[in-house]
């Protein structure tokens, strides 16, 4: 009797995931965000963490806006919600899907803290930055 089972083929999205995860995550220390993405920055840098960057189009091409806005209740800003790593582990917000079953676990930090330290929480090169000019500057 074989008691080996056969090993599971990966799926051609699996090795485009996983070929993209290797590189990004070996060729720079730091992943840079692009447009879209977000940077979550509200406690990272005082429990000593980079901030994680979260590639919002990533998850919009494969879920509607209600899955996370509505369901999971994700604030529509940046910023806006009071995200941290013991609620994430208790499956509230990222933790929802992240649990090691629907999508990776919280185990593979960098995973997600890939931005630099000191990246202020934003939406990467928002159109509404480029519109609208910072308080005080001169016309």
């Amino acid at each position: 009797m074989n008691v080996c089972k056969k090993p599971r083929h990966k799926s051609a999205y699996e090795w485009v995931v996983v070929i993209w995860l290797l590189l990004v995550f070996s060729v720079t220390p730091f992943a840079h965000a692009e447009y879209g993405d977000i940077v979550i920055n509200n406690f990272s840098d005082a429990a000593g963490m980079r901030p994680p960057i979260f590639p919002h189009w990533f998850h919009r091409i494969r879920f509607r806006c209600k899955v996370c806005h509505v369901d999971l209740g994700f604030e529509f800003k940046a910023g806006g919600n009071k995200i941290n790593m013991a609620k994430i582990i208790g499956g509230e917000f990222c933790g929802a899907c992240h649990n090691g079953e629907a999508a990776w676990s919280v185990e593979n930090c960098d995973l997600c803290h890939s931005a630099q330290f000191g990246t202020p929480t934003q939406v990467h090169k928002n159109t509404l930055q480029t519109l609208i000019a910072p308080i005080g500057a001169r016309k």
